[in-house]
């Protein structure tokens, strides 16, 4: 089927939710990707951080397929071993405690949401605050959405929950004025994706973790993208100064399937009891097998030191490039500011010259290549943007 054809047949049957590019990926293999004519791309957004260990990475074909043909999916009222072991490899290698495994990175943070309340309820708080950063992204449904300031301010799906105190990404002062007696939690991304990455400072991690301690509150890391090696350590939080008590993931943590996941620490671990929550099809076998064997990849102490060195590289040599103002991010998490704020129109110029990136503002290019992605590969990507920006 054309790729016009499949247009046709999308606007006749699929809810208008995205505005999607002309083309049809059709196959994909590490960092290269095939359209439904032929043409050959690099991608560097892996499905906005999915596929960071690259597309159809053989360990994970290999646990799929594997896994496809033994068992897919039984429920969680019963015990199978993936899901199980995935929550103990999450937990170990982060705040330990217990996971709760589940289908996305919205419904990792809806957990989060839930175990804070609860535990602010637990010392006798009856009208519990959380307190989020501007430009924050915590995802779509809609307490996530409550979470997310800027999505928030859309009229067409109000009422939304209530209890969430915005503050500026950028003001210790203020984070530690709003956090009081009523707080539940503080709710932040180490590096804030949707919004063009921004990299919060060390110092709004210092003082959310300072302010926490103080009032009794829950220290929430969304993790979602910034998680799994995205910025040359295992979790974000590595290179921080604050270690967060309840951490969200999901994204990368698949391989490529959707999975997520909400870690808590010890201390909060069991805050959450029978009957209140659940998924139906949270931590299946399939996408278990799929995830373990992505951690096996990822949680590599050369590669993670790959993604800093890329990263390193990949920073100096956009930074100077013509049209390109700054570079902000981490690893292989990179935001690229355009002087002249036409980013959607070069985001649609690298299409057609085989870079797979995206806009995620007028001003922004965002780059999340595979963490597996080769030097070769980064001197081409590197190319077709310098001869696009220039």
């Amino acid at each position: 089927m054309s790729a016009e054809a499949l247009r046709e047949l999308e606007a006749r049957w699929v809810m208008p939710t995205y505005k999607r590019a002309g083309v049809e990926f059709v196959r994909g293999e590490g960092t290269r990707l095939w359209d439904s004519e032929g043409g050959e791309y690099l991608d560097f957004l892996t499905g906005i951080s999915v596929c960071s260990v690259g597309h159809c990475h053989p360990a994970v074909v290999t646990a799929v397929r594997e896994q496809a043909g033994a068992l897919t999916h039984v429920s969680n009222l019963y015990l199978t071993e993936g899901g199980i072991r995935l929550a103990e490899r999450l937990c170990t290698s982060s705040v330990g405690g217990k996971a709760f495994l589940c289908n996305s990175g919205t419904e990792a943070n809806e957990c989060a949401i839930k175990l804070v309340r609860k535990h602010a309820h637990g010392r006798g708080i009856s009208d519990p605050e959380i307190v989020v950063l501007e430009g924050a992204f915590h995802g779509r449904t809609m307490g996530a959405v409550s979470a997310t300031p800027g999505m928030a301010a859309n009229e067409s799906f109000a009422p939304y929950l209530p209890g969430f105190v915005v503050v500026p990404r950028d003001d210790p002062g203020a984070l530690r004025a709003a956090v009081g007696e009523r707080t539940a939690a503080v709710m932040l991304e180490p590096i804030q994706g949707e919004s063009g990455v921004h990299v919060i400072a060390d110092e709004m991690v210092a003082e959310a973790r300072i302010a926490c301690d103080e009032a009794g509150a829950v220290l929430v890391f969304d993790e979602i993208q910034t998680g799994m090696g995205r910025t040359g350590s295992l979790w974000a939080y590595e290179q921080l100064p604050a270690r967060p008590d309840v951490m969200t993931s999901a994204k990368a943590l698949g391989g490529g399937l959707p999975v997520g996941a909400c870690t808590a620490a010890p201390d909060f671990a069991d805050t959450l009891q029978p009957g209140d929550h659940g998924s139906t099809f949270a931590g299946g076998p399939l996408v278990s097998a799929a995830a373990l064997a992505a951690f096996d990849v990822i949680d590599d102490p050369a590669l993670l030191r790959g993604v800093r060195e890329r990263g390193a590289y990949l920073t100096e040599a956009l930074e100077g490039m013509d049209g390109v103002s700054g570079v902000r991010g981490r690893g292989l998490m990179l935001g690229v500011a355009l002087a002249g704020g036409n980013a959607p129109e070069v985001r649609d110029r690298l299409l057609s010259e085989g870079l797979v990136v995206n806009a995620t503002d007028p001003s922004t290019i965002r780059l999340l290549p595979p963490l597996t992605v080769s030097d070769s590969e980064i001197e081409q990507a590197v190319g077709l943007l310098g001869r696009t920006l220039g």
